[in-house]
């Protein structure tokens, strides 16, 4: 996927770590859900970690989640997931 570190994604992207408890509570959302997205580990990913703090003003932030709109949520609620999906996906 060539816009993978972009704001504005071809599809749902969720910067993750093995060890974050939000990271999996948003994974089993997309999966409850039957959303697809890609997932994209920041262990032993330079350039994934670069992006996350990028966008999160040098923050490590995880999960951060890119949506094709634009739209950009970090460490998000189970709530905040439906109301994004919603306006994506009316």
């Amino acid at each position: 996927m060539s816009d993978l570190y972009t704001t504005n994604p071809s599809q749902i992207v969720m910067y993750t770590t093995e060890y974050c408890s939000d990271c999996h509570r948003a994974k089993a959302f997309f999966e409850a859900n039957h959303i697809e997205y890609l997932r994209v580990g920041l262990e032993g990913n330079e350039e994934a970690t670069e992006f996350v703090m990028a966008v999160n003003n040098g923050n490590r932030s995880v999960p951060t989640i890119v949506f094709p709109n634009g739209s950009i949520l970090v460490e998000p609620s189970w709530r905040e997931l439906q109301e994004v999906m919603e306006k994506i996906i009316p």
